[in-house]
């Protein structure tokens, strides 16, 4: 079993797990504006729980998209940071695929249509299908960002994620739906599989999954990726 790092902030729910053989540790509560002051402190505080060392970590995964702009490039900073210091590659998570595997594992979903609520009347949409893509759904389409009422579900499938509270009637009203996040518990069911297929990717060479295009960052955000970069701490020498 690896020993692995896994946290979310796409939305406004913050999740962090730790994985240490058979043991998991875990974090969940507010994320938003929150996520760049209490990210790290919450992972420094699972992996002492854990009795690990950031360099004693097989991999770290994060939830690299799509969801809010400024909570992924926080995820993406510290996931940055750590991995740089420590040596430890990194498992970029499509947090469509979290929120599938949630779906899958908490209700038992085969067929899933995973949507996140993307703000200004439109959600971020991708389609997983557990029984014909394996461990990992096969989506059979790229996230796509669309308004509510272009969402096609296919009969038999159900809605996951947690966008219908604002959207409500909206978004296919014949779908069965289940309101789930992308979790960092979900990541690390997830990461085994990802791993066997080579998906880490170097500090470098992470990004986050935007989907909507979006240049500037505000001030907020600019102080939020900021605060992340700064509070990464500094890793011993393990030679």
């Amino acid at each position: 079993m690896p020993r692995l790092l896994a946290f979310d902030t796409s939305t406004e729910h913050l999740s962090v797990a730790v994985r240490h053989g058979e043991r998991l540790f875990t974090h969940s509560g507010a994320g938003g504006a929150q996520a760049s002051s209490t990210l790290i402190p919450l992972i420094l505080q699972l992996l002492a729980e854990a009795g690990l060392e950031l360099a004693a970590l097989d991999a770290i995964a994060f939830g690299r998209g799509p969801g809010s702009f400024t909570g992924l490039r926080t995820a993406c900073s510290v996931a940055q940071g750590l991995a740089f210091g420590a040596g430890v590659p990194l498992l970029p998570v499509d947090t469509l695929l979290a929120v599938a595997e949630e779906a899958r594992h908490a209700f038992g979903a085969r067929q899933v249509v995973a949507v996140l609520d993307a703000r200004m009347d439109q959600l971020y949409a991708a389609r997983y299908d557990f029984d014909g893509g394996g461990a990992l759904g096969g989506a059979d389409s790229e996230p796509l960002l669309l308004a509510p009422e272009a969402l096609e579900v296919p009969a038999g499938w159900c809605l996951a994620g947690n966008a219908f509270a604002a959207y409500g009637p909206r978004l296919a009203p014949a779908a069965a739906r289940h309101e789930v996040l992308p979790t960092a518990t979900a990541m690390l069911r997830l990461a085994p599989t990802l791993l066997a297929a080579g998906r880490t990717v170097d500090a470098a060479h992470a990004w986050p999954l935007y989907v909507r295009d979006k240049v500037a960052q505000t001030t907020d955000e600019r102080a939020a990726i900021k605060a992340a970069a700064l509070a990464v701490p500094p890793v011993a020498n393990q030679s």
